[in-house]
């Protein structure tokens, strides 16, 4: 059984940071598209960062920002989110691709407030 959950969020200050981490479980990590995504209160859910066997890709709101990255060995995904902004407040999801099939966690929320 396929399952992923996520980990990490909370409440912190602008500028801080955060590390978010997303636990994968029934199926290979290092076979598989693994990407974070958000939501904002009253908008759609918006793709942040991206990492396969090519490296990591990332949204033009966060470069710079945040990191992607992997421990297959563990089977955990990374969300290092630096430099916080209010806008960043979200929920944030992990998904998990392949066999043509999307999978996702649960959700953690981030939010960013003075």
């Amino acid at each position: 059984q396929v399952q992923l959950v996520e980990s990490g969020g909370g409440l912190v200050q602008p500028g801080g940071s955060l590390r978010l981490s997303c636990a994968a479980s029934g199926f290979t990590l290092s076979s598989s598209v693994m990407s974070w995504y958000r939501q904002a209160p009253g908008k759609e859910r918006e793709l942040v960062a991206t990492i396969s066997t090519l490296g990591g890709v990332y949204a033009d709101s966060v470069k710079g920002r945040f990191t992607i990255s992997r421990d297959n060995a563990k089977n955990t995904v990374y969300l290092q989110i630096n430099s916080l902004k209010p806008e960043d407040t979200a929920v944030y999801y992990c998904k998990a691709r392949f066999s043509f099939h999307d999978y996702w966690g649960q959700g953690t929320q981030v939010t960013v407030s003075s």
